[in-house]
């Protein structure tokens, strides 16, 4: 019987961790002195990864703890909390919203039910279309994709508002805002944490996952990655993948221009998006493994297509 009970306790010591929740499985990572991130996985939002995709990031501060993206929904939001205590007893002073994409903003709920008092900052026109119904719409999108495995997130809006360009002192450590116009949205920030020359680009840039551009400038997107290599950051922490260098920028950027300066020649000779697909797919070898890949491309095509269409008219 002894025996028997030893063996079981070994069976469920095996079983247990296939039961643990799958946002257990993500910890924080320090980038820098003061700056961590837990980078995300690179699949689309689903049941199991609870709509968890992107990089929630923090900054520990001489005085409390600055959030960046703190994710999809109020789970993401808590694990991200979990991280952080982990590291500091200090509190969250103030978030940062790097633009509408609801993956990105939807954690603020459990930050806002943990520290009340914390600002939370967005570009003013993030601001207005979550207000607008954008809000709603984003917590419905994840509610569904993942099959109510968000439920529990109430829309918490940012409520400081910015326009780019702002020099902060937030703890005692500066952050520069940048935004230059329509780039992945017309919404986009990115944060320089000047201590500690970390760039956080939001959806800007993504490492090694393409990701959807329906709300992007491809244009502005370029100039905007231009802007970014100007700053000259030591640490660049991506929107979706990990982080790294300025190597990201280039890789993203070279995407991005490889797609619209072709689709641009193709359209010069008269071709549909349909048929330049194949003929652009030959130019982009590094990036076909890359998550995203096979279901975007066509798409951002289509939307270098009308982008490019509406600047020659």
């Amino acid at each position: 019987m002894k025996t028997f009970s030893l063996f079981c306790i070994f069976i469920l010591s095996l079983v247990q961790p296939a039961f643990a929740g799958y946002l257990d499985g993500f910890h924080a990572e320090k980038v820098s002195a003061h700056v961590y991130v837990i980078h995300g996985p690179t699949e689309l939002p689903n049941e199991t990864n609870e709509g968890f995709m992107n990089n929630p990031a923090f900054v520990v501060t001489d005085t409390g703890v600055v959030v960046i993206d703190p994710g999809s929904s109020v789970h993401t939001g808590n694990m991200l909390l979990r991280e952080i205590r982990k590291v500091t007893e200090m509190p969250v002073i103030a978030v940062f919203d790097t633009h509408i994409h609801g993956d990105h903003w939807l954690g603020n709920d459990a930050i806002h039910r943990a520290y009340p008092d914390a600002k939370i900052y967005a570009h003013h026109k993030t601001i207005s279309m979550i207000d607008s119904g954008e809000g709603q719409s984003w917590l419905d999108l994840m509610h569904n994709m993942t099959k109510g495995a968000t439920d529990g997130t109430k829309i918490v809006n940012a409520d400081e508002a910015l326009n780019g360009g702002e020099d902060m002192s937030i703890g005692g450590h500066p952050f520069q805002i940048i935004h230059l116009g329509q780039a992945h949205t017309v919404t986009d920030i990115m944060i320089l944490h000047k201590q500690d020359e970390v760039l956080f680009t939001g959806d800007n840039v993504s490492n090694k996952r393409l990701i959807r551009l329906v709300d992007a400038s491809f244009k502005g997107s370029i100039e905007t990655i231009d802007a970014a290599r100007k700053l000259k950051p030591k640490i660049v922490v991506p929107g979706h993948g990990k982080t790294g260098g300025t190597e990201l920028l280039d890789n993203y950027q070279t995407y991005l221009s490889t797609v619209y300066s072709e689709v641009s020649k193709y359209f010069e000779e008269d071709l549909s998006d349909f048929e330049m697909k194949p003929l652009i797919h030959k130019k982009l070898s590094n990036y076909h493994d890359w998550p995203g890949y096979e279901e975007e491309l066509g798409k951002h095509i289509s939307g270098a297509y009308l982008e490019i269409e509406a600047a020659a008219f």
